[in-house]
Formats: structure tokens, sequence, C-alpha cells
């Protein structure tokens, strides 16, 4: 099963500057494990230390907003991680 996951430009010095990348899994908490374990560091930046998406991030499953990372996902699912700007 694959799934197409949109990194961010402020992550892809994970992925090798990569704007798409492929993953597997049944959820998308599954998707964001096997991104880490090739992309080791990626799902610290997306996932607190208690499994939660952090503030400064939003996922979308497909152009469904995401809450948690519970969701099942299937093969041509499409997860868009989308990281806030800040600065001044």
């Amino acid at each position: 099963m694959s799934i197409v996951v949109h990194i961010p430009s402020p992550l892809r010095s994970y992925t090798a500057n990569e704007a798409s990348v492929q993953a597997t899994g049944g959820c998308v908490d599954d998707v964001l494990a096997d991104l880490n374990a090739t992309y080791p560091g990626l799902r610290f930046r997306i996932i607190d230390e208690h499994n939660r998406i952090r503030r400064h991030i939003k996922l979308f499953l497909n152009k469904a907003p995401l809450m948690d990372l519970s969701p099942s996902v299937k093969d041509g699912d499409v997860i868009h991680i989308i990281a806030a700007l800040s600065g001044g």
C-alpha cells in the first residue's frame, strides 16, 4: 500500500529536499512511523512526545483535516503536512 506524503519546505532537509515521498501503513500513525524509518527524526518534528500533532503542524488526509493519528489509510491516499511559519 503506497501513500503519498507532501513535505513542507521547512522539513525537507529530512527528505533530501524531496517535496513528496512515499510511505506505507494501515493508519496515519503507521505512515509516520514508516517515514521516520526512512527519514530519521522527521516524525519528532511533526508529533510531540505525547503522540499528539504539534501545534504548529496541520495534517490532512486527502482534503480532510486530522485531529489525531488514528484514521485508516488506503492505497493512493495523500497526506499533506502543513507547517506554520513564524518570525518577525
